[in-house]
């Protein structure tokens, strides 16, 4: 997976805050089980590294 890069284009970073903040209010709103599972999922493609 490729690491988040500075970007000089201002659109592209309000785009990109923009996306996180709709991500973050989503994630919120899962239960246990749901983010259990999107947790595995991403640790299992590789877009979480980092062990519990």
């Amino acid at each position: 997976m490729m690491d988040y890069t500075e970007n000089n284009d201002p659109a592209d970073e309000y785009r990109r805050e923009e996306l996180i903040r709709t991500i973050e209010r989503s994630i919120q709103k899962l239960t246990l089980q749901e983010l259990e599972a999107l947790y595995y999922n991403m640790s299992t493609q590789n877009y979480i590294n980092d062990p519990f």
